[in-house]
C-alpha cells in the first residue's frame, strides 16, 4: 500500500493584494513541497516582499486560499505563526545585547522557561559557530556573524517553514557561502524553506524551484535549469581534431556556425537530455568523432532579463 503524498509545506491560490488603485499581487497561484528550497525572483516592486509579509501573516490578503504548514492562513493565523520562522532584510538583532541573551530573549518570547531557553540558546550558539562570541555584544559582530545570529534566533522556535527575505544582502562571499551551507543543512533536517534574494546565482545555487514574479502575476516556475530552457541562446560546443571532421559534422547535422576557431562548431540546443541524445546519435550514424563537447544554456541573468525586460538586477 503506497503512503499519501504529503501536503505542500505552502500552498496559494488566487492569491491578490492591492494598494489603493495599484495591484501588487494579482491571482497568484504557488505550491511549495516539504523539505524543499524556493526562491521567488523578481524586479524591484514585483511584490515578493508584500508576499512574504502575507504569507507570514504579517499583513492580510484581499482576496485568495492560503495554507502555510498545514494550517488555514485566515482562520488560524496563530496557528501558522507557531510553525513559521522570519528572516527578514535587516536584521532583527539587539546589537546592545550578547549573542547568549539574544537567545534566551528570543527563547522567553517562545515561552521555553529557563533551563530550555539556556539549552536552546547553546545548541544554537554551537550549531551557527558562535560560541567564542557568544558573550560579546552583538554591536561587536561582523555582517556575516550578526545575519547568523539572526537566523539562530529564528531557529529558536523550531520552525518548520522558514521565510527568508534577502538573508545574505551585503555579506562578503565567504559568509554568504557560509549561510548557504546552514540553508542546505536546514533543509537535509527537514525544514521548508522560502527566499527571496537580490542574487541570481544564489537562487541557481540553493532553489529545488524558482518562480519569477512580475507586475504581481507570476510568469515562469520551474527548476533552474527548466526556466534557462526557456529562451534561445543555448547550444551544443563541438571540437573536432581535424577540419575534415568539422565538415563532416555539418554536412551530417545541416546546422550549426563554427566557433572561437576552424575546428569548433556550435549547434542550437535546449540542452535538454533529449536533444543531446539525439545529436550525438546523428553523429554516431556517419561515424564522426568528437574530440571535445560541451553544453551551454542561458543563465539565470538572462532568463530574467528576458521574461520580465527590466535591465535592472532582481532584489
Amino acid at each position: 500500500m503506497t503512503n499519501p503524498p504529503s501536503q505542500p509545506a505552502i500552498a496559494a491560490t488566487g492569491l491578490r493584494k492591492s494598494y489603493g488603485d495599484k495591484m501588487v499581487l494579482d491571482g497568484v497561484d504557488l505550491q511549495v513541497a516539504e523539505g524543499t528550497i524556493f526562491s521567488l525572483l523578481g524586479p524591484n516592486g514585483a511584490g515578493k516582499t508584500t508576499m512574504v509579509q502575507i504569507l507570514s501573516t504579517l499583513i492580510r490578503a484581499d482576496a485568495g486560499e492560503m495554507r502555510v504548514a498545514g494550517h488555514d492562513l485566515a482562520r488560524d493565523p496563530d496557528a501558522v505563526r507557531a510553525a513559521i520562522g522570519v528572516t527578514g532584510q535587516y536584521s532583527a538583532v539587539d546589537k546592545f545585547l550578547t549573542g547568549e541573551e539574544n537567545l534566551i530573549l528570543m527563547a522567553d518570547l517562545h515561552h521555553l522557561g529557563r533551563r530550555e531557553g539556556r539549552r536552546r540558546a547553546a545548541e544554537l550558539l554551537e550549531q551557527f559557530d558562535l560560541v567564542e562570541a557568544a558573550k560579546k555584544t552583538a554591536a561587536t559582530y561582523s555582517g556575516g556573524m550578526r545575519r547568523r545570529l539572526d537566523l539562530a534566533m529564528t531557529l529558536v522556535g523550531d520552525p518548520r517553514v522558514i521565510f527568508l527575505d534577502e538573508p545574505t544582502t551585503g555579506l562578503d562571499p565567504r559568509s554568504r557561502r557560509t549561510m548557504w551551507q546552514i540553508i542546505r543543512d536546514l533543509v537535509a533536517g527537514g525544514v521548508t524553506i522560502f527566499l527571496t534574494t537580490q542574487y541570481l546565482e544564489e537562487a541557481d545555487e540553493l532553489a529545488d524551484r524558482i518562480a519569477l514574479l512580475d507586475h504581481g502575476k507570476l510568469i515562469a516556475e520551474g527548476t533552474a535549469d527548466e526556466l534557462k530552457r526557456l529562451i534561445p541562446g543555448g547550444h551544443i560546443r563541438l571540437r573536432f581534431t581535424d577540419a575534415s571532421g568539422l565538415q563532416s559534422a555539418l554536412r551530417a547535422l545541416g546546422e550549426g556556425v563554427l566557433g572561437d576557431d576552424e575546428l569548433t562548431l556550435k549547434v542550437t540546443s535546449d540542452g535538454s537530455v533529449r536533444s543531446l541524445r539525439a545529436l550525438l546519435a546523428r553523429l554516431d550514424d556517419q561515424s564522426i568523432e568528437v574530440d571535445e563537447m560541451s553544453v551551454h544554456t542561458p543563465d539565470l541573468d538572462d532568463v530574467f532579463l528576458t521574461l520580465t525586460g527590466h535591465p535592472d538586477r532582481v532584489r
